[in-house]
């Protein structure tokens, strides 16, 4: 599988790290998205009219959507990670894949805007990014009451790889993670998977933390 690339991209990131958790090497080639704009050049526009990475070839197939390229290594080589185990399961992960745009609107428009100066309303991205993740925090800990760790149930699923990065990188827009103990929980069940890999910009600060504590249940 080749993979067209930008090493600071989250959307790029995640296919990556789907791709190492499934134990699949891809063939990397890097677009030089800042500030080349490569991604805008008539090679990768008749690739993708869209103008946007991450692009995925594999022999025929030609895939321009991050969620489409997980579901495609997940279903090549680890269906586990398609979350369909039962209907519940699949209708949440279908539910939260739909929802990792959101956060890719909202948390990564404000992270373009701050660090590559992309035009934006930067305090309604930042809002907007709030409110997805006290969104995530619910659902997490519903997933909690349930015995869950992840999104989906209690193994993770191609819906918690759509929405790690952008939730990790919230920083970068100004929008602090330290309200979301249940986020900073399920961000660190998810790094201590084999196969784990990081990516520049997202740093272990939070295992320098105490781990983040829930309220204590009274009777």
């Amino acid at each position: 599988m080749k993979l067209y690339d930008y090493v600071l991209s989250p959307s790029c990131y995640k296919v990556r790290l789907m791709a190492a958790l499934a134990g699949i090497r891809l063939d990397l080639h890097p677009v030089d998205f800042h500030p080349g704009g490569e991604h805008r050049s008539p090679q990768m526009l008749a690739l993708n009219p869209a103008g946007t990475i991450p692009i995925l070839e594999d022999g025929d197939v030609l895939l321009t959507e991050s969620s489409a390229m997980l579901a495609y290594i997940a279903a090549t080589a680890a269906p586990d990670w398609l979350g369909q185990a039962t209907p519940v399961e699949a209708a949440r992960t279908q539910q939260w894949l739909a929802f990792s745009a959101r956060l890719t609107a909202s948390l990564g428009g404000a992270r373009l805007h701050q660090m590559l100066l992309i035009p934006g309303h930067i305090e309604a991205l930042q809002k907007a990014g709030i409110a997805a993740l006290r969104e995530l925090e619910a659902g997490l800990a519903e997933q909690s009451m349930r015995g869950h760790r992840f999104l989906s149930g209690e193994r993770p699923t191609i819906a918690d790889i759509a929405c790690f990065p952008y939730v990790a990188l919230a920083p970068d827009g100004n929008v602090s993670l330290d309200p979301y103990p249940k986020i900073r929980l399920w961000s660190r069940a998810l790094r201590a998977l084999p196969g784990f890999i990081e990516m520049p910009g997202i740093h272990r600060l939070h295992e320098l933390k105490p781990e983040p504590e829930t309220p204590l249940e009274t009777a």
